[in-house]
């Protein structure tokens, strides 16, 4: 269908092939988009997302999204290989130090809970106004960042991420409106199932989860694929005055109570 045909984006936290921004940056290209793709220095290093540069003829630029001059970096670099401007950008990226080590919410350790946040959520808020400052984002442009419903429910596995996510939509509705109003670019979170992915795995209990949520989902849950078919929705023109947005791609857990697959077991 070609729905991204002459645009560019970036593509944050492709890591390996399970995970969604690997499955994003796929569909992009195959929609006529050229990207960049990024990810931590240590992150490409483990992952194998030279493997996907090389399928999609994309170069990768190493960024540490909490560092400024490194997102400067990445959207000059990114600019000049590009040919101009962007149109779209995907933030993907979630760590938890207290999730990893398997530190309790009730005993967490703060200054991991700090990274926490400026790794997933205040890396948005840095990531968008340097991209502002430096007018790096065309008009009519795409900005979204990948969510989770523990923004709004307990989760308590979730740990401090939970949080986390809720701030991480809180600067999508926030810095939605100023990039709207200067530069007509839109600003959204995809509240995604959960999904099989490296990070998704670490969580305690994910796998009991998962089969819980889909039980749970009238559709079940959304494979990653599909999340990257509507992340290429919300990157081109057809969703122009979408924004400030926490759209759900759960298969309609969202929205329920109780399901009769739960109940019967």
């Amino acid at each position: 269908m070609n729905l991204l045909e002459g645009k560019k984006g970036i593509i944050f936290g492709a890591l390996d092939d399970k995970s969604i921004a690997w499955k994003v940056a796929e569909k992009c290209v195959a929609h006529g988009a050229k990207i960049t793709l990024t990810n931590a220095p240590v992150a490409l290093r483990f992952g194998t997302i030279k493997t996907l540069g090389e399928q999609l003829n994309a170069e990768i630029i190493p960024a540490d999204a909490t560092s400024l001059e490194d997102l400067e970096n990445l959207l000059s670099k990114s600019m000049e290989i590009l040919g101009g401007k962007v149109d779209f950008i995907l933030h993907s990226i979630g760590m938890s130090v207290n999730v990893r080590k398997k530190r309790e919410y009730t005993d967490i350790k703060y200054e991991w809970m700090q990274k926490t946040f400026d790794i997933s959520a205040i890396s948005f808020h840095k990531l968008m106004q340097t991209a502002l400052k430096m007018d790096a984002v065309n008009e009519w442009g795409s900005v979204l960042a990948l969510t989770y419903i523990a923004a709004q429910r307990t989760f308590p596995d979730y740990n401090e991420m939970a949080e986390s996510k809720a701030l991480l939509e809180s600067f999508a509705r926030s810095f939605g409106y100023h990039f709207g109003e200067q530069k007509k670019v839109r600003v959204n979170t995809i509240s995604q199932s959960p999904t099989m992915t490296t990070a998704g795995s670490g969580v305690k209990g994910f796998d009991e989860f998962f089969g819980y949520a889909d039980r749970m989902s009238p559709l079940g849950n959304a494979p990653a694929e599909a999340c990257a078919d509507y992340c290429v929705t919300m990157f081109s023109d057809l969703t122009r005055y979408v924004t400030m947005q926490n759209l759900y791609h759960d298969g309609g857990f969202s929205t329920m109570g109780m399901s009769a697959k739960v109940l019967e077991g």
